[in-house]
């Protein structure tokens, strides 16, 4: 399977995906059966686009390998788009990843309110990436200097 096709592990389930178009496509039954304990993970998403057939919008048909070696026309999502199916998903294996979800969501607006939340969560992550403290300082304190400069810039007036 070549960079542009990868599996990727979610709870010891195996989720298929693709490169397309500048981004990763998932295999949306693959992702189903990850997230609920249907023995059928295809039929349970043919009952949720038919209790939410909105949720086709998001998706693309994209070849992927089967278990059997050929490639098949498969529903996928990229990234966005799966946050939304998976809000969809009403099971308790999904509740984790939905709660994960609103409180991302949460910390985004609190952020928006208050940017320095902000700075101090991009700060630990750059750390918990490895980046010494006296980089990120460095770094966080050239691009507060930066938008200081380009707030107190004067606006170019059009004519």
């Amino acid at each position: 399977m070549g960079k542009d096709k990868a599996l990727v592990v979610f709870q010891d389930k195996k989720i298929r995906r693709v490169w397309h178009n500048s981004k990763w496509w998932f295999s949306v039954v693959d992702v189903v059966e990850a997230l609920t304990d249907s023995p059928s993970p295809r039929q349970y998403w043919g009952v949720l686009k038919g209790r939410e057939p909105q949720l086709l919008t998001f998706c693309l048909q994209l070849k992927l390998p089967s278990s059997d070696g050929k490639y098949y026309s498969t529903d996928c999502a990229n990234t966005k788009s799966m946050f939304r199916i998976i809000q969809s998903i009403p099971s308790p294996r999904a509740e984790p990843f939905k709660l994960w979800l609103a409180q991302v969501g949460y910390e985004r607006v609190e952020e928006i309110q208050n940017p320095e939340l902000a700075q101090e969560r991009m700060k630990q992550l750059y750390e918990q990436k490895g980046y010494s403290k006296e980089w990120i300082e460095k770094t966080s304190c050239f691009a507060i200097m930066l938008s200081v400069i380009l707030f107190l810039a004067p606006m170019p007036i059009i004519k």
